[in-house]
């Protein structure tokens, strides 16, 4: 019998999406409301509401709650929550939105009308604040800190009924799992322990080596795929889920592994995001989130392992899904195999350190790459990718 971890808060999931049948005439309400462009951030952090994968947030985020979030990881009620999910606007717009309108929420990309919220506050923020708290730095060169310094003025709070799921379910179909479907899925293969793996990047062999000792010690491994946006010369999902098929169906034994994706965009927030995946991976049913080194960072940001040691703050009941740590993996030539620094005795000469970022580079490049690199099948579809660039 299947017994997974409970939604983050104790109670149900709770998915923002307004059932299909009242939908239409909600749309059309809607359609005659002001309307609050959102960037590609704030939609995606609409539709991680409508599927669940925010219970038990109920909207976007108030002041107390943004600040607490922001100083001490922890809401006006005590919840436990790591990064602030906000959604800003001009001045312009918010001085003409008042007290308890309702608003329509408008993917500025596509102009769909992705929600509606009832206003309940408007306030301003110090966007240093937010960015020293959340990513330890104010450095405008960090993806996560341009993304704050570009908000609008004012932020609008507020419960929200979210309308669509914008292309996610159409294009992903198969892939695209909302939390009620990854736990059905996990009950029905009578999971209970179930090890997250989040990837932005085509998995290599040290990516394969994380997920093989989290089949050793849970029931299955997850591999939940970013679906949202991505920084410039990241290999896009379709690819991606390609490479990650090839490897599952070659190197795993199968029914050990489940590949699905979801719709974040991620902050490169590195020790803060980690926590933020792992209360995320407890929504879907996850007992644990593999933090390897430099979990959700970007350049030099934060140390290799911050990721795993902030874990360790947290006071008790904070969060049921836990990190499952890993130290940094390779392929070692004495060993004959792929190990981590507390199984390989061996000098740094006989190991054959491996990273997404050079895997892109060398095949950028038309290089040649190793077995102990990268998995044949798997280099075989990046390559079609990478020439298809040049066409």
């Amino acid at each position: 019998m299947s017994k997974l971890v409970q939604p983050h808060g104790g109670g149900s999931l709770k998915p923002l999406l307004v059932p299909e049948i009242e939908r239409r005439d909600e749309l059309k309400r809607a359609g005659a409301l002001k309307k609050v462009p959102m960037t590609s951030r704030e939609t995606s952090d609409v539709i991680m509401l409508a599927m669940g994968a925010y219970t038990p947030l109920d909207g976007f985020m108030g002041k107390a709650d943004w600040e607490g979030v922001c100083s001490g990881m922890k809401m006006t009620d005590g919840l436990f929550w790591p990064i602030p999910i906000t959604l800003s606007a001009t001045k312009e717009l918010a001085d003409s939105i008042q007290a308890d309108e309702e608003v329509a929420l408008v993917d500025a990309e596509t102009g769909e009308i992705m929600a509606v919220m009832q206003v309940s506050e408007k306030y301003e923020i110090d966007k240093a604040f937010e960015c020293q708290h959340v990513y330890r730095t104010t450095d405008p060169a960090h993806p996560g800190v341009q993304k704050v310094m570009a908000q609008g003025q004012v932020n609008l709070a507020g419960r929200v009924s979210c309308l669509s799921e914008g292309e996610y379910p159409e294009k992903y179909k198969g892939l695209y799992l909302r939390p009620a479907e990854s736990r059905a899925v996990f009950a029905e293969k009578g999971w209970s322990k179930v090890a997250a793996f989040q990837t932005r990047n085509p998995m290599h062999r040290s990516h394969e080596h994380l997920a093989k000792i989290a089949v050793e010690v849970t029931d299955g491994v997850f591999i939940h795929q970013v679906l949202g946006k991505l920084k410039d010369g990241d290999i896009p999902a379709e690819t991606r889920t390609k490479a990650i098929g090839a490897m599952i169906d070659n190197y795993f034994v199968p029914g050990t592994v489940i590949q699905a994706g979801y719709p974040i965009e991620m902050r490169y927030g590195g020790p803060r995001e980690a926590l933020i995946h792992a209360l995320i991976r407890q929504n879907f049913g996850c007992s644990h989130l593999i933090v390897g080194r430099d979990h959700a960072g970007v350049g030099d940001y934060y140390g290799p392992f911050d990721a795993q040691h902030i874990f360790d703050t947290l006071w008790p009941g904070a969060l049921e899904t836990q990190a499952l740590k890993i130290d940094i993996t390779f392929f070692c030539k004495k060993c004959y195999g792929m190990a981590t620094a507390k199984t390989c005795p061996h000098g740094k000469e006989d190991q054959v350190n491996i990273s997404g970022t050079k895997q892109r580079e060398m095949l950028s490049k038309g290089e040649h790459i190793p077995p102990e690199f990268s998995r044949p099948e798997v280099v075989a579809i990046l390559r079609d990718y990478y020439a298809s660039l040049g066409k």
